[in-house]
């Protein structure tokens, strides 16, 4: 460590995306000087890769409630302080053109890059250092943290976890943040998978082989969270946007709940066919509500090959139970290499919501994905990067 070069700064975020980008930003336009490290070759990996490639960057409805943590309300005054119209006023700053689409999700109408290179051009622009391809071999903190690297030592009186969770490994995910928090005795609640597709059992696979790539609209259900949202089929299970987002309260040996016919009423529906089309049979009935592919394995399977005028009651009311509160018991999730975010993560409990520091460790930050808060999907993880790194730069640049 003797041959090492040595700097010094007023602070240092470990992690040079959404939410590391701006805490550094949001501090050094507040005076302090800031140094951000990654081990990645490119800043804001995820951020290039979200939304497609055009970066869904927040949501017009962003609310608490649409956030998981332990801490439910640990939220509320980052977000009171760094609004989704604060944050238009970056991007419009910066002459990028975007878009609004289904739910209140705002996106990019040419690329990710543009949101990146916007963060970036403003670090620039305060100065803030950003140094990558830096990897993290230890951290101490003797009186100031020192971050040592494979290249130099680097000091500053205060720390921000900014590194993300386990989601997406192949981008650089690694547990760094958590493992920090760890050995500074900072409480981390048990991370998962989230917003993430869910694997079938071999019941349900055996019946749904070959319906990959159908989709349709369905309202589910965990406990007492719901979704009204597209499904997926896959190859291996269930995703779409309806999946993802239940995904996030699902816990293992849990059944989700599935409505394939949202907002109808099925027993009255299929009654009342079996009056107007007497001679038709299941596949052709039940392709006016549900896509056709999906149609020809459901309809033989609930309601057999005879015509509807054959159809007794005592079969049209499972019939409709199935097609309006289907079972679905996961066998698993897809895992961290499809999750979109983590859940769980650094404790809330322990940290302070004005600020994001560790109540109990004098300089020591962490922000966005790092932290016990997932937000819903369709640009709430990324506004909670935003709200938690300009909390924690406010805070920086007054110590």
């Amino acid at each position: 460590m003797s041959g090492r070069r040595r700097e010094t700064f007023d602070a240092i975020v470990i992690g040079a995306g959404a939410a590391g980008l701006m805490t550094a930003l949001t501090a050094g336009q507040r005076g302090a000087r800031v140094l951000v490290l990654d081990h990645n070759d490119e800043a804001g990996k995820k951020i290039l890769i979200s939304g497609g490639g055009r970066c869904n960057f927040t949501n017009r409805h962003v609310a608490p409630d649409r956030f998981l943590s332990t801490n439910r309300h640990f939220v509320r005054s980052a977000l009171a302080r760094y609004t989704p119209m604060d944050f238009l006023v970056l991007v419009e700053k910066h002459r990028i053109a975007w878009h609004e689409k289904t739910l209140g999700q705002l996106f990019c109408d040419g690329s990710a890059r543009q949101i990146l290179a916007m963060l970036l051009d403003e670090c620039a622009a305060v100065g803030v250092t950003v140094r990558l391809n830096e990897k993290v071999q230890d951290v101490r903190r003797p009186d100031l943290y020192e971050i040592m690297t494979d290249r130099e030592v680097f000091e500053a009186p205060s720390l921000v976890i900014a590194c993300g969770g386990l989601s997406i490994p192949k981008l650089g995910a690694t547990g760094l943040a958590h493992r920090l928090a760890g050995q500074f005795g900072v409480p981390v609640i048990s991370p998962a998978p989230g917003l993430v597709p869910f694997q079938a059992g071999d019941a349900d696979l055996e019946w749904m082989t070959g319906l990959s790539g159908v989709s349709l609209p369905v309202r589910v259900r965990c406990g007492k969270v719901a979704f009204e949202e597209a499904l997926l089929f896959t190859h291996r299970g269930l995703s779409g946007p309806a999946i993802l987002q239940i995904s996030s309260y699902w816990k293992a040996g849990e059944p989700v709940l599935i409505d394939l016919l949202p907002g109808q009423d099925g027993l009255a529906l299929l009654k009342g066919m079996r009056t107007a089309r007497p001679k038709a049979h299941a596949t052709s009935i039940l392709s006016e509500w549900l896509p056709r592919r999906l149609a020809e394995v459901l309809g033989p399977r609930l309601l057999g090959d005879k015509a509807a005028a054959d159809w007794p009651d005592r079969l049209l009311r499972p019939a409709a139970e199935a097609l309006q509160n289907w079972r679905f018991l996961p066998s698993g999730t897809e895992g961290y290499a499809k999750a979109e975010v983590t859940v769980g993560g650094i404790d809330t409990r322990a940290l302070s919501s004005q600020t994001m520091m560790a109540a109990s460790v004098l300089g020591f930050y962490a922000v966005g994905e790092a932290v016990d808060v997932t937000g819903w999907l369709g640009g709430y993880n990324f506004h909670w990067a935003w709200a938690s790194g300009h909390a924690a730069g406010l805070a920086l640049a007054t110590r």
